[in-house]
């Protein structure tokens, strides 16, 4: 049963405001939104969603991350609700009429700006925690006297698990008594979070504005803080080492501890009134004093279930923690920001029939475990049902005496723990055959910290020795000083990489914060049937243990389609299987209802493999003969750039009739205002100063200059990811010298061709045309790529080349259901795509059996990387992409892609072509016996092509040689021979 809200209204209406804008945000188009929030923030929206900067990055933002920032922003930033109480009447107006509401949302617990991101366990609240901090940082910094921002943050944790993990996402992981900022999340993940342009302030910022629990009020920083603390600081408790163990997490904390902490000693001759007393009760107080006394600050909430209200009949019990955030925020107004992270966001009351939930009336997004799984970002459930458990009346609480004490472990719990030992085993024999340094891991749950030395016990009677147990419970750690805890808790966090411990075992302490992939198994022990605890338990394991290998990610999709058809999975891949436990039962039921879990018997009649019909192939046995080597530029030829040539009068005219772009336009700064509002970024090659910024036509031709020279950085530039390699090719432009000469000819290019008429751009401020997004890109693409052609002239000396060799990846992962075996190959078998693998199938047949043919190989997207080209996409934007197949005869190797027939026409496949050739020319520069003696073709083949051949039973390398792309020089010398 569900009380107060049984729906999130607040997250519906943003959801109709805000969902409608994401398709447009993504690509690139104007919104709403985009106006109506700060350059800065516009800046960022675009950074973090556009589709322009995503497909440079490996890793991005899901959608329910992109929908809580984006939720976030907008209530905050845009309808500027400086209570929780005009939040609901800016968007979710009808929603105070439902029930206590009214009442609940005007209280003075919710008199400031207040958000909750419901978001499911597993899905990366941290990362949305991280941008929403950057957003506020970097617009406080640009507008100091702005109200809805602050570079004051209080970041609090339930426990110690989760705020050791806080400060190593913002400080690093500690090794050694010291932390390395550059292992911390914002760092390594600064292509996701931070614009290259912002960097080094954020970095700065975030490492001499952190401080500790212990440190809060006494530590001097300079242009904000970043205080990090566990609940205990608020509540003016003493630092237990995990949160008490309850069914409604929050409503038990000592009244009594907390009332002291607020108030004076009372006079008296009492061992209170000592002068250590008095000295400690002042330092307890110190914290909240000093941070009521900001002027403005932001609260971040992680696992914020602990900090909210428990509702007893008609009366509402306030957490002492929640109090100290109130009293906290009466100082501030809406400069009071409060943000709340959980996967479970209610309070529970009651018991049995009579148990109900209530939800917090903050929630403005819903990113719930239904919707993760259905996506794919955490690992799919499915509930080990066994016979054996199913069949006896098996007791699944620990064995007790008369007094209560614990004694030992029930049958049924040491049923339990052998089937999950039994399921264990079989995942990591079959798991190593794919990848040996994935190791699955085994967590059990137990009731109580006195069950865990008996589990221990039995876990070493089954023959498991020391190394392969850790036991992790706040018995435990008393048992320990405080450098054995340091070295268990390293140990702990860094499971995933080591073979051992096999099996972890604990109470609550890694209910939250445990933040491993490799958890595969999870055998719960514990009775409890609270709601909160049962989806704590579950996320334990929910995190992905397997990525970025293309036929597992495919199999893990048929996975979902399966359990969501009710069907058994055909592989384990990202499975976490949950021993069956009664107090389960409803928790799993709904789950299944909903097609996102499923029931694994015994299977003794029809086993499942672990691994499905996943190979792993090597190398075969005499692989060099079918090698390719790729040569790979350590020092080009090229070392003077010849002055590039380009002709204005050459180039692409408009698609945009000049007379059509001026009514859309207009003149004056109106147009400027509302779609003029960022800086522009060529992925790695980053622009300061924004294009679109543009004050007048001088300026655009001085802007979209240095966009262009600056995004080419030179003919044949890499993309990096890394900002300092960045810098070492960015910090003298190879073309910064020529930058007046082009910018005559775009100026040349603007008046005579590019709209197919003559213009003066300074005439009725024609040049405001040029603003328009699509005009811009289409302006900049087309002289970017011109100006890449003129650059093939330069003076040459002999180039100094590596060579990378496709059998450097020694092994492939393939599925017997969809691959082909090989003969003129490194491999025995090549992968190709479950669905739609038609042609790449043909392909490969049939030029396997082409005698002329002497090696052949598909490239891995995900493992040959080395051999990804960087092109420019149609509005200029770099990106990279991989061909298909490399194809070697006795004196050509070819560069091969494959295409639908409707897909030849697709402006950026031309573009890819177009570097292709460039590539392929670049090699055929080189000296003969350093492209070993073959000529580099690149070959662009629609489907029908290669059906018409393989029909008319032509050679597979005739077709090649008939449609590999030509030279200028090759066309004149075959036309002279004809």
């Amino acid at each position: 049963m569900t009380s107060g809200l049984s729906t999130f209204p607040l997250a519906a209406g943003l959801q109709k405001v805000i969902g409608d804008q994401v398709a447009d945000i993504v690509k690139g188009q104007p919104t709403a939104l985009m106006d109506e929030v700060t350059p800065i923030t516009a800046e960022l929206l675009k950074f973090w969603f556009q589709d322009d900067y995503v497909r440079l990055r490996t890793a991005n933002f899901h959608d329910g991350q992109r929908e809580a920032i984006l939720h976030i922003i907008y209530a905050h930033e845009v309808l500027k609700a400086p209570n929780l109480e005009s939040l609901y009447r800016e968007i979710a107006t009808e929603a105070l009429l439902d029930g206590d509401v009214l009442g609940e949302v005007t209280r003075s617990a919710h008199n400031h700006p207040k958000y909750a991101a419901k978001m499911a366990t597993g899905t990366g609240k941290t990362w949305v925690l991280n941008a929403l901090l950057v957003w506020q940082y970097l617009n406080h910094r640009e507008y100091p006297e702005d109200e809805r921002f602050t570079s004051n943050f209080l970041v609090v944790a339930p426990g110690l698990i989760v705020y050791d993990r806080l400060l190593d996402s913002f400080l690093g992981k500690e090794r050694e008594g010291e932390r390395d900022f550059e292992t911390s999340d914002i760092f390594t993940n600064q292509d996701i979070f931070v614009p290259d342009n912002y960097r080094d302030a954020v970095f700065g910022f975030v490492q001499s504005s952190v401080v500790t629990k212990g440190e809060i009020g006494s530590k001097v920083t300079g242009s904000g803080v970043i205080a990090v603390a566990n609940w205990h600081v608020l509540a003016g408790v003493e630092d237990p080492d995990f949160v008490p163990d309850t069914d409604s997490p929050g409503a038990d904390i000592d009244a009594k501890a907390a009332v002291e902490s607020f108030f004076p000693i009372r006079p008296g001759k009492t061992a209170g009134n000592s002068l250590s007393a008095l000295d400690n009760k002042f330092t307890r107080g110190g914290p909240l004093l000093w941070l009521k006394d900001l002027p403005s600050l932001m609260v971040f909430n992680d696992e914020a279930h602990h900090i909210h209200t428990v509702k007893k009949g008609d009366q509402v019990d306030e957490v002492e923690w929640q109090k100290s955030l109130s009293d906290i925020a009466s100082t501030k107004g809406q400069k009071f920001i409060q943000v709340d992270f959980s996967a479970t966001p209610f309070n529970e009351s009651g018991s049995g029939a009579k148990k109900s939930r209530r939800w917090f009336p903050h929630i403005v997004v819903d990113f719930d475990l239904n919707q993760a799984m259905s996506l794919g970002l955490v690992k799919n459930l499915a509930l080990d049902k066994r016979k054996e458990i199913a069949s006896l009346p098996l007791d699944f609480n620990a064995d007790r005496d008369g007094r209560g004490k614990v004694i030992g472990l029930s049958s049924g719990q040491r049923v339990m723990i052998r089937a999950g030992l039994t399921k264990l085993g079989m995942l990591e024999q079959e798991f190593s055959s794919v990848d040996p340094d994935k190791h699955p891991k085994l967590l059990i749950v137990c009731e109580e910290t006195a069950v865990t030395r008996f589990v221990e016990e039995f876990l070493h009677a089954e023959g498991l020795p020391a190394e392969d147990v850790l036991v992790v419970d706040s018995d435990r750690k008393g048992e320990m000083t405080a450098a054995e805890w340091d070295v268990a808790r390293e140990r702990l966090f860094d499971v995933d990489r080591h073979k051992s411990p096999r099996v972890i075992v604990s109470v609550l302490m890694l209910r939250e914060g445990f933040d491993v992939n490799n958890i595969a198994v999870i055998v719960p022990l514990r009775a409890s049937t609270s709601g909160i605890l049962l989806e704590q338990t579950i996320g334990r394991g929910l995190r992905l243990m397997w990525r970025g290998d293309e036929q597992i990610d495919e199999m893990k999709r048929e996975n979902r389609r399966r359990i969501a058809q009710r069907l058994e999975p055909q592989n384990y891949f990202d499975v976490l299987f949950v021993v069956e436990h009664p107090a389960f039962s409803q928790f799993y039921d709904s789950l299944m209802a909903a097609g996102l879990a499923s029931a694994i018997g015994d299977q003794l009649d029809r086993p499942t493999s672990a691994t499905g019909d996943l190979e792993i192939v090597n190398l075969k046995a005499g692989y060099e003969e079918f090698d390719f080597h790729v040569p790979m530029m350590v020092r080009d030829r090229e070392e003077e750039l010849k002055a590039p040539l380009v002709d204005p009068f050459l180039l692409p005219r408009s698609r945009f009739p000049f007379s059509e772009a001026k009514k859309v336009v207009g003149s004056g700064d109106r147009f400027v205002s509302e779609d003029a509002q960022t800086k522009t970024q060529f992925g790695d090659y980053r622009v300061n100063g924004g294009v679109m910024t543009a004050t007048g036509y001088n300026d655009f031709l001085s802007r979209v200059t240095v966009r262009i020279t600056e995004a080419l950085g030179g003919r044949r530039a890499e993309v990096t990811r890394s900002s300092k390699k960045y810098s070492e090719l960015a910090a003298f432009p190879l073309l910064q010298m020529y930058r007046p000469q082009l910018l005559g000819w775009i100026d040349t290019y603007v008046r005579h061709r590019f709209f197919n008429m003559e213009i003066d751009p300074l005439e009725d401020e024609n040049w405001r045309v040029l603003l328009w997004d699509q005009i811009t890109n289409e302006l900049a693409g087309n002289f970017a790529s011109a100006l890449v052609a003129a650059l093939q002239n330069e003076t040459v000396s002999i180039a100094e080349v590596n060579h990378r060799r496709l059998s450097e990846v020694t092994s492939l992962s393939v599925r017997a259901s969809s691959c082909v075996e090989m003969t003129k190959c490194i491999y025995p078998k090549l992968p190709i795509p479950t669905h739609a693998g038609g042609l790449e199938r043909k392909f490969l047949e049939w030029i396997d059996k082409d005698t002329l043919v002497e090696a052949v190989c598909k490239v891995s997207e995900y493992k040959h990387t080395f051999v990804q080209r960087p092109y420019l996409k149609a509005d200029g934007m770099p990106a990279r992409y991989s061909p298909d197949f490399l194809v070697r005869t006795e004196s050509m190797i070819y560069v091969v892609e494959t295409k639908a027939d409707f897909a030849m026409s697709d402006i950026n496949v031309q573009r890819k072509q177009a570097a292709a050739v460039a590539w392929c020319e670049q090699i055929n520069e080189l000296e003969p016996d350093q492209r070993s003696h073959r000529r580099w073709a690149y070959v662009l083949l629609a489907e029908q092509a290669v059906k018409g051949s393989i029909a008319a039973n032509e050679r597979a390398s005739d077709l090649l040689d008939r449609s590999r792309l030509r030279t200028t020089e090759e066309e004149e010398g075959e036309q002279q021979i004809w």
